[in-house]
């Protein structure tokens, strides 16, 4: 797809934090207060990322998960950007940049907090997982 075609399709904020490793601001974006159920998919090519029973509140002003759905779905590189050490999260088969991982997430969820740009993600709720081709993701529902 053309980066025209891509930036079009997905909108201009979309578009420069996952191609162009942007960050949108803080409590800016769609999903920081936001917990309907469904899960979480990359904006570009549609991967399942996150759940919406693994997102909580952090209070850092982005969405936060403490989990993926599953690990093989992401890639993590190490990150020295603007004199920081952290852990950039990135989509596997898209590359799309979501933002990054830390060990400060809640201990009785494991610990980690994946801080991810409202903006890389697209939403699908729980009632329209099988219309929109992710019927089978409902199962990590089914504990509820």
């Amino acid at each position: 797809m053309k980066k025209e075609d891509l930036r079009k399709r997905i909108g201009d904020l979309s578009y420069e934090v996952t191609q162009n490793n942007a960050t949108e601001a803080p409590y800016s974006g769609e999903y920081n207060d936001f917990y309907e159920k469904g899960i979480y998919v990359d904006v570009v090519g549609g991967e399942v990322l996150f759940s919406s029973q693994d997102k909580f509140n952090s209070g850092c002003g982005w969405p936060a998960f403490s989990k993926p759905i599953s690990t093989d779905m992401l890639k993590e590189y190490k990150d020295y950007s603007y004199g920081m050490n952290r852990i950039e999260v990135r989509s596997k088969d898209s590359n799309s940049h979501l933002d990054h991982v830390f060990p400060d997430g809640p201990e009785e969820k494991g610990g980690l907090r994946y801080c991810i740009n409202s903006a890389s993600l697209k939403f699908i709720p729980y009632d329209n997982m099988d219309e929109e081709g992710y019927g089978e993701y409902k199962k990590i529902f089914d504990n509820e």
